[in-house]
C-alpha cells in the first residue's frame, strides 16, 4: 500500500484517475503537469471546499468522525466509523461511502486503513464532530471529580469544545482549575479551556455524533393525484404560452426601449403586466421566458430597443406544445434570476428584467436538484419549507437562500411543470433531464384537452371559443379580438381597437371576415360586418408609411421602369409621383446601386443642395437580433479527462497505474550536479542512494534529491513535508532577486504563504509561495 497520498494518487490506474476527474472536474481544468501536481491540487483547500461543498450530511459525518478517529496518525475503518456514528448496523453503507470518497481522493488507504485526505481538517475545521483537539502524551490517570465539574464537561461534551473560564474567586472557577489540574481541560490561553478529544469521546460513550444522519429525509406533504397535477399543468402550460405569444405580438408593434445600463424600464413593465393581465413579478418572468428562449431580444440600434427575432417567427408557427417544450427547454438551461426583478443590488440600484445583474452561473445546478427532490415523491406536492429540508440534507455547506427556492418553485408552477405542487406527467421527463423536446411536446399533448378551431360569434359583438383554440385560430383571435374572460371556454369581445389592431397587421377588412367567417359555424353577424367594414374604410382613407431615402428626377422618363427592374428589387423602390421614387435603403447606398445600373446620380441634402460622399450606415439583419450566445458552462467531457490522463502519464517516466514505477523526472538533474548553475546539493549521490533504499521508488516529477521546480510538485513536497514533520531544502527569490537555499522545516501551509523554521538559525520565516523557485525533499 502506498505510504503518503502523493504516492497513493501515483499508483492509482486510468480507470481511477477517470473517475477522479469526473467526480472533481476542476482538478483537469488546467490540466496538471504531473501526478505530484494532481495530488497536490486534490489536497489544496481551494479544491476539497469545491468539492466538500456538493457532499450530503451523511458523507459529511463519515469524514468528521474519519478526521475524529483518525487523527493523530491512526487510520480506521469502516466499521469503526460506523460505531462511532451511532450505526453499527450500517457498516456496509458506511463502508459505500467512503468507496464514493475514496474515488473522490477525499480519503486514501494505507496498509492499515483508511485514512483522510491532507488538507481535509483544515476545509472541515479543527474540531470534527465538535470534538476538541488531540491530547499530547499520555491521558491522565482516573481522577475523582471535584464539585461542579460534572455540568461543566456536559456542556463541553457535543461541542463546540471551547469554554470560557470563569470569574476568579467563584465555585465554578474552582472547578474549572480543579479539571484542568486532572487533566481533563487544557488551557488554550488565560480565558478559554479546551475539553481534549479523548475525553469529549469518553463523555460521548465513544460517538463522534448524537444520530446518525445517512439517509436522505423524506418530508411529508400533500398527496396530489397525477390527474389533477397534470390538469393545472396543462393550464399554466397554455397560459404561459399564450403570454408569450402576446409579448412578441406586443412587442413587434411597439418595442420597449432599453435602458442605458441594460434592461427593461419600469414603466415598460408596468405596461406589458397590464398587457399580460398579471402582476409584474410573472411579466417579469414572461420577459426573461421569452428572452432566454432567443424570441425576444436587443436590436443593437441607437437608441436600442427590444424586438422579437427571427425564431420567434418560427416559434409562432409551432402548435401549444411546440411552443412549450421550446420554453420549458429554455428554462432548464438559463442562468437567469427573475425573482430578483425589483430588488437591489449593492449599490442601491433597482434591478430590471433583462439586466445583466440577473446572470447566475448556479441556478442551473440549483433548479436540477429542486426538480429532483420533486421527482423523489412523485404525487406529492412540496412546499419550500419541505423542499428546503431535503436541500438542506444533501449539501449542508451550500444552502441556497429561501428566495432562490421559492422562485423557482414559483417558475415551475408557472410553466406548467408542476401542478398543485407536484410534478406532472411532462414535468417528470423535464426533471430527468433525459427527454427531448419532441418526447416533452408529446407528453404535454397527452394532457392538454383538445383542440377546437371555431368561434361561435354573437351579435353583441362578442365571439365564444369552446375549447382550446388551435394556434391558428389564437392568433387571429389575439389579432382581432380582446378576452373578456377564460375558462372551459374563452369569451372574446370585437371593437374598433382590436379591429385596428387586425388591419395593422396586413389584412384588409374583407380578408378579416372572410377568415372569420370560416371560423364561425354562424354567419358573421351583422353589427360585426358593420364595425370591421367601418374601420376599414377609414384605417384606409389615410396612409403612413417609411422611406430611409428617394431619387427625384426632372424627367420622368429617366426613372421609367425602375421600380419594376428585378435587378433593383433590393432597394425596396416605391413610386410617389412620376418624378420621385422612395427607398427601402440609406442613400449612400440607393446611390451607388443606381451608379452600377448605368444611372448617372447625385446626393442632396433635405434642401436639395448637393453632398459630398456620404458614409454608409451598417444594416443589421433581423437575423442579428437574435440571442447572443450564453458563456458556456466549463466542464470537462470524457475524452477530454482521458486526454489529461495520457499527458500526466507521458509526463511521469515509468508511471503506468501499477505503482512500480521508478523513471526519473523529465529534465531533472544527474547526481551531484545542480541545474541552472545553483549552489552545490548539499545531500551527497550515497546519501540520495540511502534515501532511496529507505523511502521506495522516487516518486513523479520529483525524484528523491533532486528536487522540483516544477510548482505543482513543490507544492506536494512542502505538504508532504509538513504532515512527516520532515525537512526541506527551499530555493527562494531573496529580497534582492537573487536565489537563496535554505533548509526549512515547514510549519504551516495556507493562503499562499509558507511558515517555515530554520533549524540552522533557530529562526520562523514566512515565505509566500509565488517566491519559492525549487523544492528539495532531504532525509
Amino acid at each position: 500500500m502506498a505510504g503518503s497520498f502523493t504516492e497513493w494518487v501515483r499508483n492509482r490506474s486510468d480507470d481511477e484517475l477517470l473517475e477522479l476527474l469526473a467526480a472533481r472536474p476542476d482538478l483537469g481544468t488546467p490540466a496538471p503537469s504531473t501526478l505530484r501536481s494532481l495530488a497536490a491540487r486534490a489536497a489544496s483547500r481551494t479544491s476539497l471546499d469545491r468539492a466538500l461543498s456538493h457532499l450530503d450530511a451523511g458523507t459529511l459525518q463519515v469524514l468528521e468522525s474519519l478526521l475524529a478517529l483518525s487523527d493523530g496518525g491512526t487510520p480506521a475503518r469502516p466499521e469503526q466509523v460506523a460505531a462511532a456514528i451511532g450505526a453499527p448496523e450500517a457498516g456496509a453503507a458506511v463502508g459505500h461511502v467512503l468507496d464514493d470518497a475514496r474515488r473522490a481522493a477525499l480519503v486514501w488507504d494505507d496498509a492499515d486503513g483508511v485514512r483522510p485526505t491532507p488538507g481535509l481538517e483544515d476545509v472541515l475545521g479543527p474540531y470534527p464532530a465538535g470534538l476538541g483537539p488531540v491530547r499530547e502524551g499520555d491521558p491522565p490517570p482516573p481522577a475523582e471529580l471535584p464539585p461542579g465539574a460534572q455540568p461543566i464537561l456536559d456542556a463541553l461534551a457535543w461541542g463546540p469544545p471551547v469554554g470560557v473560564v470563569p470569574a476568579p474567586g467563584t465555585g465554578p472557577r474552582r472547578a474549572v482549575d480543579a479539571l484542568v489540574e486532572a487533566g481533563l481541560l487544557i488551557r488554550s490561553d488565560a480565558r478559554h479551556v479546551l475539553l481534549p478529544r479523548d475525553v469529549g469521546l469518553s463523555l460521548r460513550a465513544g460517538r463522534t455524533h448524537r444520530t446518525p444522519d445517512l439517509d436522505p429525509p423524506r418530508p411529508e406533504g400533500r398527496t396530489v393525484p397525477t390527474a389533477g397535477a397534470d390538469a393545472e399543468a396543462a393550464t399554466a402550460a397554455l397560459e404561459i404560452v399564450r403570454q408569450v405569444a402576446r409579448l412578441i405580438t406586443s412587442w413587434d408593434d411597439a418595442p420597449p426601449s432599453v435602458l442605458r445600463a441594460g434592461g427593461l424600464g419600469v414603466r415598460d413593465v408596468r405596461r406589458t403586466a397590464l398587457l399580460l393581465d398579471t402582476d409584474e413579478p410573472t411579466a417579469a418572468f414572461v420577459v426573461e421566458l421569452a428572452a432566454s428562449a432567443g424570441l425576444v431580444a436587443d436590436d443593437g440600434e441607437a437608441p436600442a430597443s427590444y424586438v422579437p427575432t427571427v425564431r420567434a417567427d418560427v416559434w409562432e408557427e409551432a402548435d401549444d406544445a411546440d411552443r412549450w417544450a421550446e420554453l420549458v427547454a429554455a428554462w432548464t438551461s438559463s442562468r437567469r434570476t427573475p425573482w430578483q426583478v425589483g430588488s437591489r443590488d449593492e449599490k442601491g440600484t433597482l434591478r430590471a428584467p433583462l439586466s445583466p445583474d440577473l446572470h447566475r452561473p448556479w441556478v442551473v445546478r440549483l433548479r436540477a436538484a429542486v426538480l429532483d427532490v420533486l421527482a423523489a415523491q412523485p404525487g406529492t406536492a412540496l412546499g419550500p419549507d419541505e423542499v428546503m429540508t431535503v436541500l438542506r440534507w444533501r449539501s449542508p455547506r451550500a444552502v441556497p437562500s429561501e428566495a432562490a427556492l421559492v422562485g423557482l418553485l414559483r417558475e415551475a408552477a408557472l410553466l406548467g411543470v408542476t401542478g398543485a405542487g407536484a410534478l406532472s406527467s411532462p414535468g417528470h421527463l423535464v426533471a430527468a433531464g433525459d427527454g427531448t423536446r419532441a418526447t416533452i411536446a408529446a407528453a404535454l399533448r397527452q394532457v392538454l384537452p383538445a383542440e377546437v378551431d371555431e368561434v361561435l360569434l354573437q351579435g353583441d359583438l362578442t365571439g365564444i371559443v369552446p375549447g382550446r383554440p388551435s394556434p391558428g385560430l389564437s392568433r387571429l383571435l389575439d389579432q382581432s379580438a380582446d378576452i373578456e374572460s377564460r375558462g372551459a371556454a374563452t369569451t372574446v369581445r370585437f371593437s374598433t381597437g382590436s379591429v385596428t389592431r387586425a388591419l395593422d397587421h396586413g389584412r384588409t377588412g374583407e380578408e378579416l371576415l372572410a377568415e372569420l367567417a370560416g371560423r364561425s359555424p354562424v354567419p358573421v353577424p351583422q353589427p360585426l360586418e358593420y364595425l370591421v367594414k367601418d374601420t376599414a374604410r377609414r384605417h384606409e382613407a389615410v396612409r403612413v408609411g417609411s422611406a430611409t431615402s428617394y431619387v427625384r428626377a426632372a424627367d420622368p422618363t429617366a426613372l421609367a421602369g425602375l421600380a419594376e427592374d428585378p435587378r433593383l428589387a433590393g432597394l425596396g423602390l416605391l413610386p410617389l409621383a412620376p418624378t420621385v421614387l422612395a427607398s427601402s435603403v440609406p442613400a449612400a447606398e440607393l446611390h451607388d446601386t443606381l451608379r452600377r445600373h448605368g444611372l448617372l446620380s447625385g446626393l442632396e441634402g433635405p434642401d436639395g443642395r448637393p453632398l459630398g460622399h456620404v458614409r454608409r450606415t451598417v444594416r443589421l439583419d433581423r437575423a442579428a437580433w437574435s440571442r447572443r450566445p450564453a458563456t458556456p458552462v466549463r466542464d470537462t467531457s470524457a475524452d477530454a479527462r482521458a486526454a489529461v490522463i495520457a499527458h500526466l502519464r507521458r509526463a511521469t517516466p515509468g508511471s503506468d497505474g501499477s505503482g512500480t514505477g521508478t523513471g526519473a523526472p523529465l529534465g531533472a538533474a544527474e547526481p551531484g550536479t545542480v541545474p541552472d548553475g545553483g549552489t552545490p546539493d548539499r545531500a551527497s549521490a550515497a546519501d540520495r542512494a540511502s534515501a532511496a533504499d529507505r523511502d521506495g521508488p522516487p516518486l513523479a516529477g520529483a525524484a528523491v534529491g533532486h528536487g522540483t521546480s516544477e510548482p505543482g510538485d513543490a507544492l506536494a513536497l512542502l505538504h508532504d513535508a509538513l504532515r512527516d514533520g520532515r525537512t526541506v531544502l527551499v530555493e527562494m527569490v531573496g529580497g534582492s532577486g537573487t536565489l537563496v537555499r535554505r533548509e526549512l522545516k515547514p510549519m504551516r501551509l495556507e493562503g499562499g504563504r509558507l511558515r517555515a523554521l530554520d533549524p540552522v538559525r533557530e529562526a520562523e520565516l514566512t515565505v509566500a509561495v509565488h517566491r519559492i523557485a525549487s523544492v528539495e525533499p532531504l532525509d
